[in-house]
């Protein structure tokens, strides 16, 4: 598929405040490997294929196992995850199809099980962020297959937004 805009090049102020979300993310303390597998799930829901290719290699290079990666799209099913880490996948596909389901309150019972209000609030931001991204790279056709992850190219982390 063809690139529509480079919308990093025409709106750069715009994927520096993208960048500022996701840099609250990152510095919020939730662990990296949830992140990704939240990241993950919301864009397979929104099929984001820049994304999913971005986050699957991210979440490799971040020491996940091929078999969780595989499995992020039926986790309900799958036992490899554990409680919190199913908490939170629910919540972020809660909060990602919030038109539909308006997070209903037994997701919301199930997450604050395992999460802090502070904690949630920064999952929720998390799956804001994605979103977003998702609905960037989706609209204007980001190229999908060149991502490689920060430590790949031999960089210190990088936030989404230079890669989204």
């Amino acid at each position: 598929m063809a690139s529509r805009i480079n919308y990093e090049k025409v709106a750069p102020r715009a994927v520096q405040a993208m960048l500022a979300v996701e840099g609250y993310v990152r510095a919020s303390g939730l662990e990296p490997s949830l992140l990704e597998l939240v990241r993950l799930r919301a864009s397979q829901m929104n099929g984001c294929a820049f994304c999913v290719d971005t986050h699957t290699k991210d979440a490799r290079a971040g020491g996940e196992t091929e078999q969780r990666l595989y499995a992020v799209a039926v986790w309900e099913e799958a036992p490899f995850f554990t409680e919190r880490e199913r908490a939170g996948l629910a919540w972020a596909e809660a909060v990602t199809h919030v038109s539909l389901s308006h997070v209903p309150d037994a997701v919301y019972e199930q997450v604050r099980e395992h999460f802090s209000e502070k904690e949630l609030v920064d999952l929720t931001m998390a799956v804001i962020a994605i979103n977003g991204w998702n609905r960037l790279a989706v609209s204007f056709r980001k190229e999908v297959g060149t991502y490689e992850p920060a430590a790949a190219r031999g960089e210190r982390g990088k936030a989404n937004g230079e890669l989204a």
